[in-house]
Parts: C-alpha cells; sequence; structure tokens
C-alpha cells in the first residue's frame, strides 16, 4: 500500500472536498481518501500495482481542480 499527499487547489466548499474525495475514491486501486478543506491536502492510500500518483493528479484534474505534490 502505497501513501501520497497531495495538495488540492480550487476548494472552496464542503461541495469541492466530497468531489475531489468522491473522484479519488472512484479511482481503481484507491483504499482511502481524506481530503481537508483548512490545509488543502488529499491524502490517499492505494495499491501501486492498480494505479499510480500520476492517475490520480490526472482524475483531480479532470474534476476541475489543480493539484501538485505537497
Amino acid at each position: 500500500m502505497q501513501n501520497e499527499t497531495m495538495k488540492i487547489s480550487g476548494m472552496t466548499c464542503g461541495s469541492c472536498v466530497l468531489s475531489v474525495q468522491g473522484v479519488l475514491k472512484a479511482v481503481n486501486g484507491v483504499a482511502d481518501a481524506q481530503v481537508t478543506l483548512d490545509t488543502g491536502l488529499a491524502r490517499v492510500s492505494y495499491d501501486e500495482t492498480q494505479t499510480s500518483s500520476e492517475q490520480l493528479k490526472s482524475a483531480v484534474r479532470n474534476a476541475g481542480f489543480g493539484v501538485e505534490d505537497a
């Protein structure tokens, strides 16, 4: 299991948090995703044999948010 922390930009409310969290959890191989509005951080646990950091970031970008390594 791999853990990744990402800095998410463009979140302004609780709905944004739920959206980012949902997008991340929908990626095949993601075991858990926790997103915090105050810090703008997403902490994701995933199976590196099923997905990658780049696939996670791509999913967040496709949802309309910015993302970079924290």
